[in-house]
């Protein structure tokens, strides 16, 4: 008779998510990460628990998190060291892993961190190395002996984003030439009307997008606005918001006068008219290809953070009851006892695990892409090449990174290790694959932990009965529930993600990327049978089958499904490719707890367990997102017709295998929620109610 297989004792702490996440070498975050929790926990919880987000105006007590961010290092985590910063090297995993623990607690205070950042990121990534020393040494925290308050951004946009769909140009504030006399800097008068602006209440400097509204000044740009500019500075009335109550949000008014040097990234003047470096949609790209990640997994956070409370309440459910004795079944598991509500539960587990384990890949991505796209990027500038010499620069490296992924995707005794290394050790190869990936992993992010984040955590208040609508409830989970629905409008809805997938999918070398991703599951699948790892390669095969079907394919009045505003076509593929990613990067970091962490000195006899139960809980995911997969991909393709007897046959031939590779997921799933039952939980939770 075999054993029972292990399985987790207590629920995952530091040393399992610094493996999975792969920040255990990184000192430094790690401590940036205690300073976060230790606001969350302390003052944030106490915040919420006080009623403070019974409020729309901003109190001097949640003002007191700025203070607060600023002493735990939260403020100086998103600055470059050298003006103030405490973070090494790119910081899109730091960031990531701030907002996740401030949001663990409440979305609003987390918002309130991610606005300086937000605030400051057009001129980070893209400002002239005078505004970025001047505007990063102005927010970071004072240093022991100055005597100085840290300044505040905010961003405001408010106009269409990137992969939107419409015109990018179309904007609402205007510069114009206010003066320019002879031999002097042109002074230009900026009017904007923000709408929805975060940290308005206390900012003093915010990055504005405008449009031109003068003819001696050639496109929109991004502008730099201080409080004290002369004119109008309105901070407007705080928004009657129903969330993210310890996040301050107003609709500001500005007319002011300001230097021409506050354009962001500079400018030139040719015959009399002043041109920007950068109009403002080439800045708003650079600045939201990376946060939107963070907002992500703001709602990822939530789920993970719901699991333990729902834990609790139904194991205390029947506790004082008559006839309910001290160390009986009914006392000890209260609702646990019923299968209903642990598999319940396990959904909402696996949701959250797959949701943060997407969100902090893309992160890592990023930090993979930075320093390699700012290298290519420069000498590109430096030799001249933009707009369409730059594509056709590119094509070659295309084509390389796609011959690198195809040699990837060959068993490893195939492969022409020589030809892998010289192609890895190129950085324009790296540049257009990492790019190709992050275009895709962003929006995925943002669309899926967001949105079905969302649907997921109204499971997790369900599970708490009428106790989940309450204010007392444990890990505030109805105000998380609340707050989500704002995150998944936060830096473009659904739509705009989607919309961008339904581009960037397409690209070549994200393709060749999938097909890589096939192969290795598959080799992984054939190492160790009953993991669902096949499943989720055939899922993958699916939806590459069926986008492929898509770009050959007419509805019945001859128009091509793959145009571009066929969004009833490819807005569900990009809902099925998003799926589909959450569940392998769980994969993935399943697969490096399961290398990593036995040599753990602390949790490493106990890691069978954890990789175990992981392991059912990404097997039961699998099965959901390949599910949803296939249910989309078959209403496209029978939905639309498939055009020859051969085409229907050959989805079909791939839908029953996708659905035969399903054997033991709820097997699976019966595992999950029996661990979750015995899984080991503190007397009460580390913040206040």
């Amino acid at each position: 008779m075999s054993e029972t297989p292990q399985t987790m004792k207590m629920l995952p702490g530091d040393e399992i998510r610094q493996i999975m996440w792969r920040y255990a070498d990184r000192y430094d975050i790690q401590m940036a990460v205690m300073g976060a929790r230790s606001v969350a926990r302390g003052l944030v919880a106490r915040l919420v628990a006080d009623g403070e987000r019974a409020t729309h105006e901003w109190t001097e007590a949640k003002n007191g998190l700025y203070q607060a961010f600023d002493e735990s290092g939260i403020t100086a985590a998103g600055l470059d060291t050298e003006y103030g910063g405490i973070i090494e090297g790119p910081r899109n995993l730091a960031l990531s892993l701030l907002a996740f623990e401030l949001s663990w607690v409440d979305g609003g205070a987390s918002t309130s961190s991610l606005i300086n950042n937000l605030g400051l990121g057009p001129i980070v990534e893209k400002g002239t190395p005078e505004q970025r020393e001047k505007y990063m040494r102005a927010c970071a925290p004072a240093q022991p002996g100055e005597d100085r308050k840290p300044w505040r951004a905010a961003f405001a946009l408010t106009e269409p984003l990137p992969y939107v769909g419409v015109d990018t140009g179309v904007v609402s504030g205007r510069v114009t030439v206010a003066r320019w006399e002879e031999g002097q800097e042109p002074v230009l008068h900026v009017e904007k009307r923000g709408r929805f602006l975060t940290n308005m209440a206390v900012a003093n400097v915010l990055t504005a997008a405008v449009d031109t509204g003068d003819p001696r000044i050639k496109s929109s740009c991004m502008v730099i606005l201080e409080e004290t500019d002369p004119g109008v500075f309105d901070r407007g009335a705080p928004t009657l918001k129903m969330v993210h109550q310890l996040s301050n949000t107003h609709d500001p008014i500005f007319s002011l006068d300001i230097p021409a040097s506050r354009i962001v990234g500079g400018y030139t003047v040719k015959d009399g008219v002043i041109v920007p470096n950068l109009t403002h949609s080439e800045i708003i790209e650079a600045v939201f290809s990376r946060t939107r990640v963070a907002v992500g997994l703001m709602t990822a956070a939530k789920l993970l953070s719901a699991v333990e409370p729902v834990i609790r309440y139904h194991r205390g459910r029947y506790r004082g009851a008559a006839g309910i004795e001290a160390g009986s079944p009914r006392y000890d598991l209260g609702i646990q006892m019923k299968e209903d509500a642990i598999q319940r539960l396990a959904d909402v587990w696996a949701t959250g695990e797959a949701a943060t384990s997407l969100g902090f890949e893309t992160a890592r991505a990023f930090d993979t892409l930075t320093p390699v796209e700012t290298q290519v990027l420069g000498e590109f500038a430096a030799q001249g090449i933009s707009g369409r010499a730059l594509m056709k620069a590119l094509r070659k490296p295309q084509a390389d990174a796609i011959e690198l992924l195809g040699q990837l995707g060959k068993p490893e005794a195939e492969r022409d290790d020589a030809r892998i290394a010289a192609l890895q050790a190129d950085p324009l190869v790296q540049y257009v694959w990492l790019s190709a990936l992050c275009n895709v992993l962003c929006p995925a992010t943002k669309l899926w932990d967001t949105g079905h984040g969302a649907n997921m955590l109204r499971e997790a208040v369900s599970l708490m009965g009428g106790y989940g609508i309450t204010e007392d409830c444990p890990g505030f989970l109805f105000y998380k529930w609340t707050d989500a629905q704002l995150e998944a409008t936060y830096e473009g809805p659904e739509v705009v993600q989607r919309r961008q997938i339904s581009v960037t999918m397409n690209n070549e070398v994200f393709l060749a990327q999938v097909d890589q991703w096939i192969a290795e599951l598959r080799r992984q699948a054939a190492a160790g049978s009953g993991n669902g790892l096949d499943t989720l390669a055939d899922g993958f095969a699916l939806w590459r089958w069926t986008l492929a079907f898509i770009q050959s394919a007419k509805d019945a009045e001859g128009r091509p499904l793959s145009q571009s505003q066929r969004h009833g076509v490819l807005f569900p593929m990009a809902d099925a490719i998003s799926w589909l990613l959450a569940a392998r990067s769980f994969v993935a970091d399943i697969r490096e707890l399961a290398a990593k962490g036995p040599e753990h000195p602390v949790v490493g006899p106990e890691i069978e367990g954890y990789v175990n139960t992981f392991t059912d809980l990404a097997h039961m995911q699998i099965a959901r997102a390949v599910g949803e997969a296939g249910r989309i991909c078959a209403e496209l393709v029978y939905g639309y017709g498939a055009a020859k007897a051969e085409q229907a046959a050959e989805f079909q031939a791939l839908r029953a295998k996708a659905d035969a590779a399903l054997a033991g997921a709820r097997l699976a799933k019966d595992r999950a929620a029996r661990a979750l039952a015995q899984v080991m939980i503190p007397e009460a939770l580390d913040y206040p109610q």
